[in-house]
């Protein structure tokens, strides 16, 4: 966020005063020395001389200036991180007592930042006072006193000084208000560059060159010998994972935390790629379509569902925002949510703060589950789905949900066992792959990894 707002507007200023400053300042100034040339070469060469010395000592501050405002601009970046952090985690602050602890952090993150601006302001100070109190104010000095020896052995005119010194004065002027842009310059250009950063970083996820449009016809997803972890040195997720979903069946997959459920289900919308295998729908690779084509036909709700500020019916728009108004409020019946809708102060139209903040975590999660029957897609994937809701609701709501995934192909990822128990298959995801699948029923008779799942689950 600080490189897309800091640091942008530090370019934004640059590329709105900089040019003009420029053009004025070189004219003046080239018009000025060429001049110079021409009443006398000897003198224009002391200056040059002189500009010479002024342009090294300028370079070097330029680039301890360089130095400064990177790791300004990184300070900075720090301290709105540590706000972000504070302001959203605001309610685990006050439940641990924490806020002198937050306080002093900030502290310190705040000192560091006024540490790297004192040695910015040093170090223009000592670039721009010495250019303009000592360096500018030599020039003058060296012709008059160059221009007076020469005027005593006869080798120069005093009215040529007089004009001399006087276009001097135009040629001095501008060169102060130039090594002025020079700390200017620095920030936008330090700014430029740390955005350049993150617009250079290539997304891991791309289309391929010859991806084409995906239209789900019928809804067979498939796993074929798929392997899978998020960086190389880290032990694998997923090892050989082969598994069909047909169309219209409902699929769940349970096992301990950590196992790679929620990895699995997010190979399908290429939110992550395989190491090996593939993943494909109705036969075709999920990587030879593009990503667009491929979300538009998959729903999911996750277990950390998100809202953004604004109202209620945007955010449930936000699923298929070319909907009417009256299919956000069908989608929002289905989810059990149209009634704690109406009861707000607004109802569809109040605004419910930033990430849904003003709601609790049950009516947040049915927002999120009508977005899902609002955007009606051919293909599930119910990670966590009902984790907020209290007994009644979610069985209110597993109800919606088994009658949107008649005809569709669902996933289902779930801890709490019971919501699992309609589905056509179980999958018992273990480290070693798929340790079991089937039904509620014939799994437990089996007295497997399914079986002691579910003995846990009963007895917590």
């Amino acid at each position: 966020m600080s490189r897309l707002t800091n640091d942008l507007h530090s370019l934004s200023e640059v590329y709105h005063h900089v040019p003009s400053m420029v053009l004025t300042y070189s004219i003046q100034f080239t018009g000025s020395i060429t001049i110079l040339l021409f009443i006398n070469w000897r003198l224009a060469a002391l200056i040059f001389a002189i500009l010479v010395v002024m342009a090294l000592y300028s370079v070097v501050f330029y680039r301890k200036l360089q130095i400064s405002y990177k790791t300004n601009q990184e300070r900075i970046a720090d301290i709105n991180t540590a706000v972000q952090e504070n302001l959203s985690g605001i309610r685990v602050v006050k439940s641990f007592a924490n806020e002198d602890t937050e306080i002093s952090k900030f502290a310190v993150q705040n000192n560091r930042f006024y540490d790297s601006r004192v040695d910015i302001y040093k170090s223009e100070s000592l670039l721009l006072s010495l250019v303009e109190y000592f360096f500018t104010p030599m020039i003058t000095v060296v012709i008059v006193v160059a221009g007076g020896v020469w005027i005593a052995s006869g080798a120069l005119e005093i009215s040529s000084l007089l004009v001399f010194v006087m276009y001097v004065a135009y040629l001095t002027g501008p060169v102060p208000k130039l090594a002025e842009l020079i700390p200017f310059f620095q920030s936008g250009f330090t700014g430029f560059v740390r955005f350049c950063e993150i617009m250079d970083i290539t997304p891991h996820i791309q289309d391929a060159e010859n991806a084409t449009e995906l239209k789900v016809a019928r809804g067979n997803v498939k796993f074929e010998n798929v392997t899978f972890r998020y960086s190389e040195g880290q032990e694998y997720v997923l090892r050989d994972i082969n598994l069909e979903a047909h169309p219209g069946e409902t699929i769940a997959i349970v096992g301990r935390s950590g196992i790679g459920k929620s990895t699995l289900c997010a190979l399908i919308p290429r939110l992550y790629d395989t190491n090996a295998g593939t993943v494909s729908i109705d036969g075709i690779n999920v990587r030879h379509v593009t990503q667009n084509s491929l979300r538009m036909q998959i729903g999911m709700v996750r277990q950390e569902n998100f809202l953004f500020a604004g109202t209620v019916m945007e955010n449930i728009l936000y699923g298929k925002p070319t909907a009417t108004a009256k299919e956000a409020e069908e989608a929002a019946k289905m989810a059990m949510a149209h009634d704690f809708i109406t009861k707000l102060p607004k109802g569809y139209n109040t605004n419910i703060g930033q990430r849904g903040i003003k709601l609790s975590g049950g009516q947040q999660q049915r927002l999120s589950i009508a977005r899902v029957f609002l955007k009606n897609p051919p293909i599930l994937i119910l990670d966590e789905a009902t984790s907020s809701l209290d007994m009644e609701s979610e069985k209110a709501v597993m109800e919606s949900l088994h009658a949107l995934a008649k005809g569709r192909t669902t996933f289902i990822i779930a801890h709490r066992l019971s919501t699992v128990k309609n589905a056509n298959r179980i999958i018992v995801l273990t480290q070693a792959g798929i340790a079991e699948e089937g039904k509620h029923d014939w799994l437990l008779a089996q007295g497997g990894a399914y079986s002691k799942l579910y003995s846990a689950y009963k007895n917590s």
